[in-house]
């Protein structure tokens, strides 16, 4: 078999001595997990080493291959440059994955290079490997903004390449857990942080990627983790492979998680196919969305398609509710791609004949005209989720005592510069938060005067 064998591994700086200056101490069960799975690595021999790091070059749409014959970084950035670490590329395995990558129209290569130099979560695995094996080359590897499946598949190229060049390879997925684990800790609390630690530690133990590829969204976001992405590609590199796993050691001392992890690769197995498992899940849970679509959230779909397929607006349908057709309200309609926003537009008072041509028009311009976003294409429409959100007519407050960020939405207005916020926003959890993002998208700064309205409303999934 090619993949010798995977870990999963943190990149705390302060693990290194000439770092931590002794606070490394308390993290021990971490280094001694360290020092076992390189130790593990080593008595392997690998032909090359695949690093994927977080903090190395990170595109939305693409993943950066490092180029070139080898690099080197300090720990400078730490106070620590004295430090360095070196290694060798494998340019025979970098420039066969690119060009496998371009075969398979997949988004990935070596275009792009920012920075040359070793990140940390990439120097701190190789500073541990090379106390146990040196001279072994390595592909870094960074990470991007697609979807779990995306990262996955990358994972099955990096094992077809091995294959193709008879490497043995080891895969280092490099990656905290949650960063707020604690109040004291440098990044605060969150409620999401402690369960996605605990569902990660029942993946590491358990070889569960399935539910490692099905983690929600919102639980990776509110944990602010860096390193589910790595374990993806890790994921793939073993797909259809029984799996040995194991979960060495976990830490949260200082309110980041730390988990090490360990999965031995064994013989072909029919129900360790993970990426097709995850496309029918993906397909059913669509599925079940459609299903369960309203009157509103359906008018925003035959909008957006319709326009999008046929260059045409669409015609109201002629079984759409009379009540749509004889209020008149501001609405806005959000559109999701795998979790993640992929436009949002709306008015925040009626400027169209009805409610429903105020959804009709509002759909079209999310899909095409939200600057943030390019235009979405056909073949984006059928992983696409739509919120529609149908406001009151916002009322003027005096204060932000007036305000619940569950309950009301906020706007802002100083001059003619102008800042919403919807209610009930994930990870918008304050007033003064609520506050910040809207003045921020209305351009209006933090000290400046300004007027504040609120509104509720009726939000239609």
């Amino acid at each position: 078999m090619a993949v010798l064998a995977a870990m999963a591994v943190p990149h705390p700086p302060l693990i290194i001595p000439e770092v931590g200056h002794g606070e490394e101490q308390q993290i021990a069960p971490t280094i001694a997990a360290y020092q076992r799975v390189m130790e593990r690595a080593a008595a392997l021999r690998p032909d090359t080493v695949v690093v994927l790091s977080p903090h190395t070059v990170m595109y939305a749409d693409y993943f950066h291959l490092s180029p070139g014959t080898g690099a080197a970084g300090s720990f400078a950035a730490f106070r620590a440059p004295q430090v360095r670490v070196e290694t060798a590329y494998d340019t025979e395995f970098t420039e066969a994955l690119a060009r496998r990558c371009q075969a398979e129209d997949f988004p990935a290569g070596t275009l792009g290079e920012k920075n040359p130099e070793l990140d940390h979560g990439t120097m701190i695995p190789l500073y541990f490997l090379h106390q146990h094996l040196r001279g072994v080359p390595i592909v870094r590897i960074g990470l991007s903004g697609l979807p779990a499946r995306e990262h996955y598949r990358l994972g099955q190229h990096i094992a077809a390449v091995a294959e193709e060049l008879g490497r043995r390879v080891l895969i280092v997925a490099s990656g905290d857990l949650s960063h707020k684990l604690k109040e004291d800790g440098p990044y605060g609390f969150a409620a999401e942080g402690p369960v996605f630690d605990a569902q990660m530690q029942e993946v590491f133990q358990s070889g569960d990627f399935l539910r490692l590829l099905l983690t929600p969204a919102d639980l990776a976001n509110g944990a602010a983790e860096c390193g589910l992405r790595s374990f993806w590609i890790m994921a793939g590199a073993l797909d259809g492979r029984a799996v040995k796993s194991e979960l060495l050691s976990y830490q949260g001392t200082f309110g980041v998680g730390y988990g090490v992890g360990w999965f031995l690769p064994g013989a072909p197995d029919a129900a360790r196919h993970i990426g097709q498992q995850l496309a029918q899940c993906e397909q059913e849970a669509m599925q079940a969305i459609r299903q369960r679509e309203d009157a509103l959230v359906k008018l925003a779909r035959l909008s957006l398609e319709t326009f999008v397929r046929t260059h045409q607006l669409a015609k109201l349908p002629p079984d759409l509710p009379a009540a749509l057709q004889e209020m008149r309200r501001g609405a806005f309609v959000s559109i999701k791609k795998d979790g993640s926003l992929r436009g949002c537009i709306g008015t925040i008072q009626p400027v169209r004949q009805n409610l429903a041509e105020e959804i009709l028009y509002n759909a079209v311009s999310a899909g095409t005209r939200d600057p943030r976003f390019s235009p979405v294409a056909p073949e984006e429409l059928d992983r696409l989720v739509y919120d529609v959100d149908v406001l009151t007519e916002p009322e003027p407050i005096d204060s932000p005592a007036q305000l619940d960020t569950k309950r009301y939405g906020v706007i802002v207005q100083s001059g003619d510069r102008r800042g919403l916020l919807l209610p009930d926003l994930p990870g918008v959890d304050s007033v003064s938060e609520q506050l910040a993002i809207a003045r921020r998208k209305g351009n209006i700064g933090e000290r400046e005067a300004c007027k504040l309205w609120r509104f509720e409303v009726e939000r239609h999934l």
